[in-house]
């Protein structure tokens, strides 16, 4: 996982790098910081470009030397949209799964109130137990 997330990085920081501006003048990397993966199996790492691209992210291992040992990542990334629009994402990635938060995500419709009230009285009153029937 550590070695996937920071491969893609690297291909984004030098696809970003040779992506010509429309002036047609490339765009510079202002800061790139990278602190590798350390012996606890923490890394962090961030960059921004000249056309106002940022993006950070960091990792450690939680429950090291157990079989709940899972890789947990946070992050974020910034940009603006063809259109303008200052795109942000925060996200967490971790043993369930990609966590993405951003005022630009989709987001469900709210449950219909009749909907709800029927999820709310099947919680309240569950259906007992059914014996098996023997064969």
């Amino acid at each position: 996982m550590k070695l996937i997330v920071c491969v893609l990085a690297f291909v984004a920081l030098g696809y970003a790098q040779q992506q010509p501006h429309p002036t047609g003048e490339p765009i510079p990397i202002l800061k790139y910081e990278n602190e590798g993966v350390n012996a606890d199996g923490s890394y962090q790492w961030s960059y921004e470009t000249g056309n106002s691209i940022k993006a950070d992210e960091q990792g450690q291992l939680k429950n090291a030397g157990s079989e709940n040992e899972a890789e947990e990542v946070q992050g974020s990334y910034s940009y603006t949209a063809d259109d303008g629009t200052q795109i942000s994402l925060q996200y967490v990635a971790n043993e369930n799964g990609f966590q993405p938060v951003g005022d630009h995500l989709p987001t469900p419709p709210p449950i219909p109130a009749a909907i709800q009230r029927a999820l709310e009285w099947i919680a309240a009153h569950p259906e007992p137990e059914q014996k098996q029937q023997k064969l």
